[in-house]
């Protein structure tokens, strides 16, 4: 989730504690984005990313976090689904340094050099494509890279010769950011007369009741908890519709981002009950917005769940 300064310091600081744990889609719904592409998988194409997760730092943390008595296949399935929140996890902490949501002018901005890499690279996980409601201009560019460019770099290098400790890093950041794109408000920032580099995704949005921005409440559909969760993520996945074949077959990175971007315009900023500033504004749980806001939630999880798992069918064919 990308945290802006609100009004005051004391504000994002309150907000910072608060959501600190609050990802993309939150960790239940990354963990069910994987879910579904693991069911596509074939039993070579599972041993293989299980053998490169195993390399990640938090292996024996996702281990742990299996009851006793597991059956070794769905251990697998299960650290799979965990390692998607990876890029998320490494923002608690003193160990990875953070470096905002803005695209530095320096190698680490486009670095892939694994886990020595102790940047959170924010800005990846992301796309500001901008648009208006109010006819503000000029509209701001979008900065680079971010979680389009990304996604191909990762794609081309899991797919090369590169070590496996490499590919492990590639793996999770890719199981992490094509959710990530697929999250209408990680496609969009709206930008008004009064707020002229846009709402951070919906962050700047702010809503009445236990989820405070719209950023958040998008992140929260499919469920709320932590990577310590996986069976939440289980019971969301039997509830996804089936992706359309088709669609699951356009791997085009710029097409997911223009779904989603479709979608934010579409979907997420409609009035009522989304009106055209910051200020606080109230989803009803029974309203037509909450449900249509469900509906786009699991059928842009399945079928990012689904083009994973066509992007790793050709990547780990390498």
């Amino acid at each position: 989730m990308r945290l802006k300064i609100r009004a005051t310091a004391v504000f994002a600081v309150c907000i910072l504690l608060l959501f600190q744990n609050a990802n993309a889609w939150n960790s239940i719904g990354h963990m069910t984005v994987a879910y579904v592409a693991y069911q596509q998988l074939t039993p070579t194409e599972k041993a293989r990313v299980a053998a490169l997760l195993a390399l990640n730092p938090n292996y024996k943390t996702w281990q742990g976090y299996i009851k006793p008595g597991a059956a070794p296949a769905d251990q697998q399935m299960y650290v799979f689904m965990m390692a998607a929140t990876w890029p998320d996890e490494i923002r608690g902490g003193t160990t990875y340094k953070l470096d905002g949501d803005v695209p530095p002018h320096s190698p680490e901005a486009t670095a892939n050099i694994g886990y020595t890499d102790y940047f959170q690279h924010d800005y990846w996980h992301f796309v500001d494509m901008p648009f208006t409601s109010d006819n503000t201009a000029p509209l701001p560019a979008v900065p680079v890279p971010n979680a389009e460019t990304r996604i191909v770099d990762l794609r081309a290098a899991l797919s090369s010769s590169e070590p496996d400790a490499l590919k492990s890093y590639d793996l999770v950041w890719l199981l992490h950011l094509i959710g990530d794109v697929h999250q209408p408000l990680h496609c969009a920032t709206r930008v008004t007369a009064t707020q002229h580099r846009g709402d951070a995704g919906g962050n700047a949005v702010t809503l009445t009741g236990a989820v405070p921005e719209l950023h958040a409440y998008w992140d929260s559909l499919l469920g709320v908890g932590t990577t310590q969760d996986f069976a939440l993520a289980l019971k969301a996945g039997a509830l996804l519709p089936t992706a359309d074949a088709t669609a699951a077959a356009d791997l085009n990175e710029a097409d997911w981002v223009n779904e989603s971007f479709a979608m934010a315009q579409k979907d997420v900023y409609v009035s009522p009950p989304i009106g055209p500033g910051a200020m606080p504004y109230t989803i009803a749980p029974d309203s037509p917005y909450a449900q249509q806001a469900l509906k786009d939630a699991q059928g842009r999880v399945a079928l990012a769940g689904a083009r994973l798992a066509n992007v790793l069918h050709g990547a780990l064919a390498q």
